[in-house]
């Protein structure tokens, strides 16, 4: 079996679950740290011929990630494509053991397995906090409804006031943000990188909380860990001035 992933969360997957399957991967694929496989571009700029030429049996893709043209492309040349939805924890799980299954796992992988157990009974603050998800700035984009990371979240007792939006992804005004009062502002370090330096200046006098973008957004064997490491981060923000 040789796979090409497009996805970071899924080539981290399949990585560890099945060494050696891997033969093409994104530039933005950065785990495992030690990955060795051909890079072919971006998610949303794959080089098609690269993959072509790497002959897989297999293309791993996420209907959010990777745009439709480019997976079209791909299948007219031949290639299988595998294309996840995830939009919630649940839904992640099912994907994720349909994912390694297509790719020829024999037995469920342990980690997949402490995940589960994981998000079984995620630990919760004593009262629920509203927030606001600031996804990018220039311009500021906050995450909107059916979102994974939303549901990520909730589950850990984190509900975002636009969680009921029409838009998914959605450009609000700072000023608006600012004005929502919300009890959180939380700033993943991806897809934009928010650092102490950048990003909680813009909300003065409110708690922010700087948090792994991979563990927000990922979906693979980070989630064994996720629940552990966003709720440190979430209840212990820090105001800014």
């Amino acid at each position: 079996m040789r796979v090409v992933s497009l996805v970071p969360s899924l080539t981290e997957a399949v990585a560890v679950s099945l060494p050696g399957v891997l033969v093409g991967a994104t530039d933005w694929c950065s785990r495992p740290a030690d990955l060795d496989v051909t890079r072919v571009g971006g998610t949303k700029n794959p080089r098609l011929d690269r993959i072509a030429c790497l002959a897989p049996d297999l293309v791993l893709a996420n209907e959010e990630e990777n745009r439709a043209p480019d997976l079209d492309a791909l299948r007219a040349a031949g290639s299988t494509v595998l294309v996840t939805e995830v939009r919630d924890v649940p839904q992640a799980f099912r994907e994720l053991w349909r994912v390694l299954t297509a790719c020829g796992v024999k037995a469920r992988p342990r980690w997949l397995d402490e995940a589960e157990e994981a998000w079984a009974a995620p630990p919760v603050p004593d009262r629920r906090m509203r927030a606001v998800v600031p996804i990018w700035r220039r311009p500021w984009m906050v995450l909107g409804r059916d979102t994974f990371a939303g549901d990520v979240l909730a589950r850990l007792g984190v509900d975002h006031l636009y969680a009921d939006h029409v838009d998914r992804y959605l450009r609000v005004p700072l000023d608006e943000l600012r004005a929502a009062r919300p009890d959180l502002v939380v700033l993943p370090d991806e897809p934009y990188r928010f650092t102490a330096d950048d990003g909680p200046e813009a909300f003065p006098g409110l708690s922010c909380a700087l948090v792994s973008g991979r563990h927000l957004t990922w979906y693979g064997p980070s989630l064994a860990e996720a629940p552990r490491i966003l709720a440190g981060a979430l209840r212990a923000p820090g105001a800014t001035r």
